[in-house]
């Protein structure tokens, strides 16, 4: 579950990471009372306007800006609630902005020149273990660093049975340069950012930039942080967190039907049961010559109810030139599958694009002859090299 950045410095700052302080705004009205009561509170004069949307580049579509007074606080949140935020990150469409973070500014002036820095907390799935990848170089796109100048990213591997020890936080502090008191301030900063992702049940931080001020404060000036959703049964105030505003229509309402479902940018919608048998049609869809239009696992109970809410998610989508129903009958029985399809083919009426049913398992050839024998424009087969050269001769 992905969170807006003022919620995730909600819970940085929960768990005892500084923060660059904000108050979110619906409107201008709102950003305008905002940035008094930031005044009042941190003797900020400055603040900076942030669009509030599930994704990176905000700035380079103008939805990041400094204000330097009341009336440009209410100008610059005046305009960016409402816009179709356009980033790298985003669709061409963009996405549209309902709320604003009204911020401190805490690029000030002081005894020393402001640092940025890229830092990050995530599984390395190759280990197992957590890690933190951080560089000098923050403020930047990771992914140009990481091409241009690799050897500007540092990696920390923390072992899960004991958690990040003191030595480790201090080499992050010295591989990043700093001294001091900056270097103390780090290196509680970086433990209390670990402690966050663990008790958070995280999957990602992603803290660009972590500022060093000009005061040798450390802070996250940025948050973007995801919640692990398997882990939300412990967290029942992070629940709330979620805006399906910012989510796919399409797979909101398929997880109210039960249905784990993806968007994707392709031609040929797939119904499957069983992520790995999933995957492994999306791989048959693309050497078949066609794009895969969507993960759809419809799970273990294939019923016609369910099946019928498959075909009307996948039909959402105009750009789905065929359908492949690829189902393994383990637990579940072909035959029932099959009459689950006649029934909700039935039901709906009208489906306009071609249909290839692949069923294989328990009953696959009771399956198979009730499908033939349904009168119904379906095309069945047994096997998965039966199922590709249906799926060629449709797209062709």
């Amino acid at each position: 579950m992905n969170l807006h950045e003022y919620q995730g410095k909600e819970i940085l700052s929960s768990f005892g990471v500084r923060i660059q302080r904000g108050i979110v705004a619906q409107n201008a009205q709102e950003a305008v009372a905002a940035a008094k009561q930031l005044t009042n509170e941190t003797g900020t004069s400055w603040h900076v306007i942030k669009a509030q949307v599930h994704a990176g580049g905000r700035g380079k579509g103008g939805g990041v800006k400094l204000a330097k007074n009341l009336k440009e606080v209410e100008e610059l949140a005046g305009q960016i609630i409402g816009m179709d935020l356009v980033t790298p990150q985003t669709s061409a469409a963009g996405k549209r902005v309902h709320q604003v973070l009204v911020a401190e500014d805490v690029y000030y002036p002081g005894e020393s020149e402001t640092s940025e820095f890229y830092m990050s907390v995530l599984l390395n799935r190759s280990t197992g273990r957590n890690m933190i990848m951080y560089s000098t170089e923050g403020g930047m796109d990771i992914e140009t660093v990481a091409e241009e100048t690799p050897h500007l990213i540092f990696t920390e591997e923390i072992d899960p049975a004991v958690g990040i020890m003191p030595f480790q936080a201090r080499r992050v502090a010295f591989n990043l340069g700093l001294s001091g008191t900056a270097f103390k301030e780090m290196t509680k900063f970086v433990t209390a950012l670990y402690t966050a992702y663990v008790k958070s049940d995280s999957s990602l931080f992603e803290i660009n930039p972590v500022l060093k001020t000009s005061d040798n404060k450390i802070m996250a000036v940025d948050a973007k942080v995801t919640i692990d959703d398997n882990a939300l049964y412990r967290h029942k105030d992070y629940v709330n967190l979620r805006d399906i505003r910012e989510e796919s229509a399409i797979e909101v309402e398929a997880g109210e039907k039960g249905l784990n479902y993806v968007d994707l940018d392709g031609n040929v919608g797939c119904m499957v049961n069983g992520a790995g048998l999933a995957m492994a049609t999306m791989d048959l869809i693309k050497q078949a010559g066609g794009e895969p239009a969507n993960f759809l696992d419809v799970g273990g109970t294939a019923d016609a109810a369910r099946v019928e809410a498959a075909f009307k998610i996948i039909l959402k989508d105009p750009a789905v030139k065929a359908i492949l129903i690829n189902i393994f009958g383990g637990i579940v029985r072909c035959d029932r599958v099959a009459q689950g399809v006649i029934d909700a083919y039935k039901n709906m009426g009208n489906i306009n694009v071609p249909i290839i049913v692949r069923l294989q398992g328990t009953n696959a050839d009771v399956a198979k002859e009730l499908i033939d024998n349904s009168g119904l424009d379906v095309l069945s087969a047994t096997e998965f090299q039966a199922a590709a050269d249906k799926v060629q001769e449709v797209l062709s």
